[in-house]
């Protein structure tokens, strides 16, 4: 893995960065755990017996991308249907225990500060998204973000982060998308957005990214001794 060095060509200095791009789960809150087993019992509730080591490493993509993978059934069936309304229901009963990262407000109230619109690039439904950022006191330092309705794909695929764009009015290369999956880092890519991701989210598959921090108080510290210069 090669360490994060914010001085890359790759990754835009912070006197031309106009726009912060975020994910949500994994990345604002400890919620990939919870999401994980949701789908677990989802699975389990419609006669699939999946593992959560086989689950863990889709985490961070739609059911339009899940369902496929773990069932070979589409989204759209009744099945698949079934699956993701159970998802959602399982997950819902364990948001109280979802915690708000360090650093995620202070990223936040920092890119209020200096006038950087904060974009949310999550495709997650809309109950629960906001839900999860009204419970992590985020919901206020939002700009904008991505409604599920406005996406016709999810992660990797770069539907997210093209629309997050449009909403923060900037160009891919003024914006810095800030991840914690490789379908994050692989939606990013295709979207021509500079991607960081940090690893307090637990997931795997980032030893091979070029761009990775421990946590959002890594990457606030960097942001703001502005060397990404």
């Amino acid at each position: 893995m090669a360490d994060l060095q914010l001085s890359s060509p790759a990754l835009p200095a912070v006197s031309r960065l106009k726009g912060l791009l975020l994910d949500l789960d994994g990345t604002l809150v400890d919620s990939n755990g919870a999401h994980t087993e949701a789908w677990v019992q989802a699975l389990a509730d419609q006669g699939f017996t999946r593992p959560p080591a086989e689950v863990r490493p889709l985490i961070g993509m739609g059911g339009d991308q899940l369902v496929p993978r773990l069932t070979g059934l589409d989204e759209g069936s009744e099945t698949g249907k079934a699956l993701v309304e159970g998802w959602q229901t399982h997950f819902k009963s364990r948001m109280p225990s979802v915690r708000t990262f360090p650093g995620a407000r202070e990223l936040l109230e920092w890119a209020r500060e200096v006038g950087l619109p904060v974009v949310l690039a999550s495709s997650g439904e809309d109950e629960i998204v906001e839900g999860l950022l009204a419970q992590a006191g985020l919901l206020e330092l939002v700009t904008d973000r991505v409604r599920s309705d406005e996406v016709n794909q999810t992660k990797p695929r770069p539907d997210v982060v093209q629309a997050a764009l449009k909403k923060a009015g900037v160009a891919p290369e003024e914006a810095l998308f800030v991840g914690d999956t490789v379908h994050d880092a692989r939606a990013a890519r295709a979207a021509g957005v500079p991607c960081v991701l940090v690893r307090a989210g637990g997931s795997p598959g980032l030893d091979a990214e070029p761009h990775v921090l421990g946590d959002l108080m890594e990457l606030l510290a960097a942001l703001k001794a502005g060397s990404t210069t």
